[in-house]
């Protein structure tokens, strides 16, 4: 009988070896992408520094970011077609050396406009940095191997914006703000060595350049860099009460208008922008726009109270971001493996609840909330981000033919990026909207003929007169005390409003989660039906 029953018993597939050079390459491209990710947010602590040592003013300094993120999300989508034009391995390798040296020239430069433009020049090539990582792992790792690939891409995502606020301000505090750039030059020297070896290469196909889609690139470079600059300079300049932004506004509608047109007509189009018709891949880009929001938005709006609310440095708020990060290289090599017991659908949403729960601790701060209050709040948004971002990029991309893998891999970022620009522009207005809107409310409270707010004046000019103040003087710190008092609480309760908009974006974005269709996590992405 035994004998039988192991007669009749199904042989098993064998195990699916992956060359050791093809991980490398793999390795390698995500070491590249990390970089260009964590650069994004690298500076927002030391922004201080290098504007006071170049010069600038709070306005001018914002272009240091703003000409990186800019550059990179331009360069995105173009990825794809200009890697088939010259190969993978050279366009790879040019770039990569690309971005050492404007990450060098940026730490030497003696302005701030040589800065601007160096940042620039950085973020065009790390740009072609973020796309590729995931183009190599679509097009080298067989299926069954792909998500512990995406796993990887999923550090570069996820865990590099968390943990780049804390670097950037650990290294300003220690060394300088110049070695936020000299940070890139062993990895990347590592990565350039990674593509060298690695990835084969491929002759130049310059014909392509021929009969190149130049009309889709120009629109579509005109239409996201006015796009970009609208959603980051907006706020600060009154948005539609400034002639500039009303143009940008009007140049990215009338650009990308035209982008969408002539990609969607077109026989040959430089990005297959009919992915997104796809079920899958059109659904799991709207949770990625949200994800970004979400990823991009907490980094950019938790600082900013530590710093105006607790009064906490660059390398304090470092270590309180870190929380959101450390943990995730934990987690992540964990997610595969769920991936094969559970389904992907049900990994995503769990990932988008926690995420949001994560928000809605930190709705409920007070004046007096610090880094303990906020370690749990940190660690709850670790597990989630993970477990969003390796389940809904297999789910993207299974079934996507090898030959659209640079397509795929262009849009599915860049909705990631375009959602974090369009999440920060959304806050940063939300935050001054929302705090008028409480400090008028409180203010409405804090009557001058309340019995309770004439006796706080009253010890609190007692206070400043034992002091030294004369009386009338002492009044006045009185009233002007009162009213930082009532704007910080206004500022607090904007604050909370702000995580309130980001939890309920991602879950409205996870209803798309219900209309997924069931993707194996075998099935992989690039290939699995070539």
């Amino acid at each position: 009988m035994t004998t039988a029953i192991q007669t009749t018993r199904p042989p098993q597939p064998p195990a699916i070896q992956v060359p050791l050079k093809s991980w490398i390459a793999v390795f390698g491209a995500v070491l590249g992408a990390f970089m260009a990710i964590l650069d994004i947010q690298i500076t927002n602590s030391s922004l201080k520094d290098i504007q006071g040592a170049l010069s600038a003013t709070l306005e001018e300094g914002s272009w240091i970011s703003t000409s990186y993120l800019v550059a990179e999300i331009v360069v995105i989508p173009m990825t794809g077609y200009l890697a088939r034009v010259f190969s993978i391995r050279r366009y790879l390798l040019v770039n990569a050396a690309l971005f050492l040296v404007f990450s060098v020239l940026c730490a030497w430069a003696w302005d701030l406009n040589s800065m601007i433009v160096f940042r620039a020049l950085q973020g065009l090539a790390g740009g072609v940095l973020i796309p590729m990582a995931f183009t190599i792992i679509l097009t080298t790792l067989p299926p069954a191997k792909q998500p512990v690939g995406l796993a990887l891409f999923a550090v570069t995502a996820t865990f590099a914006p968390s943990i780049g606020p804390t670097i950037g301000g650990w290294l300003t505090e220690n060394f300088g703000w110049e070695y936020i750039f000299y940070l890139n030059i062993v990895p990347g020297l590592a990565l350039l060595g990674a593509v060298w070896y690695a990835i084969d290469p491929k002759p130049l196909q310059l014909q392509l350049l021929k009969n190149g889609d130049w009309w889709g690139i120009l629109t579509m470079a005109v239409g996201l860099g006015s796009l970009t600059v609208f959603l980051e300079e907006g706020n600060r300049k009154d948005w539609f009460g400034s002639e500039l932004i009303v143009q940008l506004a009007v140049v990215a509608a009338v650009s990308l208008g035209l982008f969408f047109w002539i990609e969607l007509t077109r026989r040959e189009p430089f990005i297959n922008l009919r992915l997104l018709l796809r079920r899958n891949f059109g659904l799991a880009s709207i949770v990625n726009v949200a994800l970004g929001l979400g990823l991009y938005g907490s980094v950019y709006i938790l600082p900013l109270y530590l710093a105006q609310i607790q009064g906490y440095n660059a390398l304090q708020i470092g270590q309180v971001i870190m929380w959101m990060g450390l943990p995730q290289l934990l987690i992540v090599p964990f997610v595969p493996r769920l991936m094969q017991r559970l389904d992907a659908r049900w990994l995503v949403g769990m990932g988008i609840l926690l995420f949001a729960v994560s928000c809605f601790m930190n709705s409920t701060m007070t004046h007096e909330t610090g880094a303990d209050q906020l370690i749990w709040s940190q660690i709850v948004r670790a597990l989630g981000q993970p477990l969003i971002m390796v389940p809904l990029s297999s789910i993207a991309t299974a079934n996507i033919e090898k030959e659209q893998a640079g397509s795929a891999s262009a849009l599915f970022n860049m909705m990631r990026n375009l959602g974090g620009s369009i999440g920060i522009a959304a806050l940063a207005t939300l935050l001054t909207w929302r705090e008028h809107l409480h400090s008028n409310r409180l203010g409405e409270t804090v009557s001058m003929y309340s019995l309770e707010t004439q006796q706080r004046l009253a010890q609190m000019t007692q206070y400043f007169i034992t002091r030294g103040a004369d009386p009338a003087s002492a009044e006045n710190q009185a009233l002007a005390a009162v009213a930082n008092l009532v704007r910080r609480e206004a500022y607090v309760m904007a604050y909370n409003d702000c995580f309130y908009f980001i939890g309920f974006s991602l879950l409205l974005s996870g209803v798309a989660v219900f209309f997924f269709r069931k993707a194996r996590a075998d099935a992989g992405g690039a290939g699995s039906h070539s």
